[in-house]
């Protein structure tokens, strides 16, 4: 059996798509495995073929619906364990519970941490993730974790567009280190909007550093979910004279009625990534979807040959 033979993945129920596009570019089938629910809700999971002394990959992202999709992970984690695998890689595309981080006020939980913890027990061997919406949770796990990002993916659009006269634009001052890195590969300028965060999912923009009046503006982001924020952004911006304005933002929540605050917005588009799936409910002419699956089927075959994935992580 040659190495690649012993290699296997398999998905749940959040992005299957996905999953089936990593195994094309590694050109091997997925794995098969039952995923459903008993008649009161609960997972119905089983592994249909052999996994003992393989090495398996679990692509599940978290959202949507996070809780289920999260408990399929855990629970296949747990029967591949069971099942004798050799090593067991959880390829979480969109980890999600990451907001709570920390602890910002009284009596709430770090459920970042609490995930992480989940994980581990479940019985997986290591960790796979893209854009991490803080860093510091990579530190959370007491096992391997390999931090890929979308950043030459979603550039990579700009750059074949030719938008000229770019500025990057970050929608909070805690993300000037991401849009930093977007305008050294466009070569563009940098400006940072500074908000007041109101609730969890309202802002004010309170006013924009830098210089957008005139220009083709990039708002580059880690995560969109109701689309305040970054909607807030776009008029502050319109409002200071910006040309087209663009978002690239690596995963699309897109909770609520965000597909339909977009439609009727000033944004002229807004990049994404597939870590999470996106239905036909929330498909629209002003949002352009690109593929990570190249970029996972590469770390995955790099992690399963036991070669270097540093030169994935810029």
């Amino acid at each position: 059996m040659s190495p690649i033979d012993r290699l296997t993945i398999f998905t749940g129920n959040a992005n299957r798509k996905l999953a089936q596009d990593i195994c094309g570019y590694l050109e091997i089938p997925l794995g098969d495995a039952t995923v459903n629910r008993f008649s009161e809700g609960e997972i119905h999971l089983k592994i249909n073929q052999d996994v003992r002394g393989r090495d398996v990959f679990v692509v599940q992202p978290t959202a949507p619906l996070p809780n289920d999709h999260l408990m399929e992970l855990l629970i296949m984690i747990d029967a591949l364990r069971r099942a004798s695998a050799r090593r067991i890689t959880a390829v979480i595309p969109y980890f999600g519970y990451a907001r709570q981080d920390r602890k910002d006020q009284p009596r709430v939980p770090i459920t970042a941490k609490l995930v992480a913890n989940l994980i581990t027990t479940a019985g997986a061997d290591r960790v796979l993730t893209i854009d991490l919406h803080a860093g510091q949770i990579q530190g959370f796990f007491d096992i391997p974790l390999d931090h890929l990002f979308a950043i030459n993916i979603l550039t990579q659009y700009f750059i074949l567009a030719k938008l000229d006269n770019i500025v990057v634009v970050c929608p909070d001052v805690g993300g000037v280190k991401m849009a930093r890195a977007y305008s050294k590969r466009l070569n563009a300028g940098l400006a940072v909007v500074d908000k007041r965060r109101i609730n969890d999912s309202k802002t004010e923009v309170m006013n924009i550093m830098g210089e957008v009046k005139g220009k083709n503006v990039v708002l580059v982001d880690d995560v969109i979910a109701t689309g305040s924020s970054v909607l807030e952004a776009v008029g502050a911006l319109k409002q200071e004279g910006a040309k087209e304005i663009y978002a690239a933002i690596t995963h699309a929540v897109l909770s609520g009625n965000a597909v339909e605050k977009i439609n009727r917005s000033a944004l002229t588009k807004l990049v994404i990534s597939d870590t999470i799936s996106l239905d036909s409910k929330r498909k629209t002419d002003k949002i352009e979807v690109l593929s990570v699956a190249d970029l996972l089927g590469e770390a995955i075959r790099r992690i399963h040959n036991e070669e270097s994935v540093s030169s994935l992580f810029d």
